[in-house]
């Protein structure tokens, strides 16, 4: 894929203001858009939009096909008449800054029952049409995660491993016995879905009109919890209890001494191979149905990932398995021609990982931040040495902010000695010609005047917010995924400033 010259916002939805606890698709999400549109921006990258599991994580989903149900706009079902006004009346007084998921899950997931209830009683023969005709067209994964999601809530939300064990093994007369015993839930999941891509829709087309692409995010691994899991045992390598024989994550590196353990199952490449990687074609082609560019996470997977053994306490002790390589691009171009993948090529990438990737022409990433300091990839960073078909950020959802990396007076999360530090900032000033002034608008304006062919900047960054703003910590299992921006930080300011560079440098 060839990318022209643009840029774009780094924003997850549930970062976006507004009320009800949480970002959704309503209206707060048409005026970012709008923001992206008047500062002359071609992009809106987002994370994985599936609805969220282990500690809220938007790479860890209970299905790689569905949408998070949290994200729908409760003012749009209320203007629809699928909700009624005092339906949201007496909403606790949630806070703006961060998303409390545990209060956003209880006060949500009851008035996404309510609409159901109210579409189910009221929806016109035209609605129910349209409600159909969504559940037929997506059949293919919301069958198993509806009823997934309905034994589930029957179970406590317990893992399916713990479950009765004719039901997770999904013994047909267990499954038929649960389909009639959770119809109404069944149906509730599905309807849930039904309004989440309807709004989502909205947002594409709106989008479109724009000029605007959606970037999305597809993880190369889904959660072991999931519908996916429970439903195509057979294509992940499981004990016969169904727990993971072995399991995803990187080894040790620059960022932790004893690596990263994902806890992901591994698949089983000859099975999915065997079935034509079926699976993984319908993954492809549901996620650009919903998005226009993908983010392929952890790309080196596909040429060989590293598997720990499923009991394993760190990814210190795994190895190097081969992926499936070339075998599975080929059979994702034959059945969905060009593939607008960029390739999310960090960590420990070797030539044939690199080889893999120019095969196809993906355009791989940099990450500015990590420019400067010892990253093995740190030269790959600098932007003298960037190619054009590149995908650069000032830094990703997973580092600090800007301001927050360059305020900080430790190490952080890396391995990085204070020295490390030091030197890495005294570079900075070198290279970047800088003082330390605005940091983050020296990134904003070295990524958006380089050669590669798209620039991606995170908000956070362009707010020139500090550490409180960061996304996500890889090492930290609890309370990331919960800032949300103030839209009165947007300032006439700020967008003439980001109006501008992005005019200046032909973005």
């Amino acid at each position: 894929m060839k990318l022209p010259r643009s840029s774009g916002i780094l924003l997850h939805p549930t970062s976006l203001p507004g009320p009800f606890g949480i970002g959704s698709l309503g209206d707060e999400a048409f005026q970012f858009i709008n923001f992206l549109a008047e500062t002359g921006q071609k992009a809106w990258q987002v994370l994985p939009l599936g609805p969220t599991g282990y500690g809220d994580s938007p790479y860890q989903c209970f299905s790689a096909f569905a949408g998070n149900p949290l994200l729908i706009s409760l003012e749009k079902l209320l203007s629809e008449g699928w909700l009624t006004q005092s339906d949201l009346r007496d909403a606790p007084l949630f806070p703006d800054e961060f998303v409390d998921y545990g209060e956003v899950i209880r006060y949500r997931l009851p008035l996404l029952r309510k609409s159901f209830e109210i579409f189910d009683q009221k929806a016109s023969v035209d609605a129910r049409d349209r409600f159909d005709v969504f559940c037929a067209a997506n059949r293919h994964w919301l069958e198993d995660y509806a009823l997934f999601m309905a034994v589930k809530g029957l179970h406590g939300g317990i893992a399916w491993t713990r479950w009765e064990p004719e039901i997770a093994a999904r013994q047909p007369a267990a499954v038929r016995r649960l389909e009639r015993q959770l119809a109404r839930e069944i149906r509730s999941y599905k309807y849930a879905q039904f309004q989440f891509f309807r709004q989502w829709n909205a947002i594409r087309t709106y989008c479109h009109d724009r000029g605007i692409k959606i970037i999305g995010d597809v993880p190369i691994f889904v959660a072991h919890d999931s519908a996916d899991v429970w439903s195509f045992r057979e294509l992940f390598d499981l004990e016969p209890d169904g727990t993971p024989r072995v399991v995803a994550g990187v080894p040790p590196d620059y960022f932790s001494a004893t690596g990263q353990l994902w806890g992901n199952p591994i698949y089983r490449w000859d099975a999915i191979a065997h079935s034509g990687f079926r699976w993984w074609v319908e993954r492809l082609r549901t996620a650009l149905s919903v998005v226009d560019v993908v983010r392929l996470d952890h790309f080196r997977g596909f040429e060989a990932f590293w598997e720990v053994p499923g009991r394993a306490t760190t990814a210190a002790n795994g190895r190097w398995v081969k992926g499936p390589g070339a075998a599975l691009f080929d059979r994702l171009r034959e059945e969905l021609g060009d593939l607008p993948i960029i390739a999310e090529n960090l960590g420990v990438i070797t030539a044939p990982v690199e080889e893999l990737r120019n095969r196809y022409q993906f355009p791989g990433m940099a990450i500015l931040q990590f420019a400067f300091g010892t990253d093995p990839q740190a030269p790959d960073f600098k932007p003298h040495n960037y190619p054009r078909n590149l995908a650069v950020y000032t830094g990703t959802h997973d580092n600090d902010t800007i301001v927050g990396w360059w305020n900080s007076e430790g190490a952080g999360d890396s391995t990085r000695s204070l020295e490390d530090v030091e030197k890495e900032k005294d570079f900075v000033r070198k290279y970047l010609a800088t003082d330390g002034r605005d940091i983050h608008w020296v990134f904003i304006r070295t990524v958006l005047s380089s050669v590669a062919k798209l620039a991606v900047i995170p908000l956070q960054d362009v707010l020139g917010l500090g550490s409180e703003a960061r996304m996500n910590t890889p090492s930290k299992p609890t309370g990331n995924w919960r800032w949300r921006y103030n839209p009165c930080q947007l300032t006439s300011e700020i967008r003439a400033r980001l109006r501008d560079l992005t005019s200046i440098y032909d973005r």
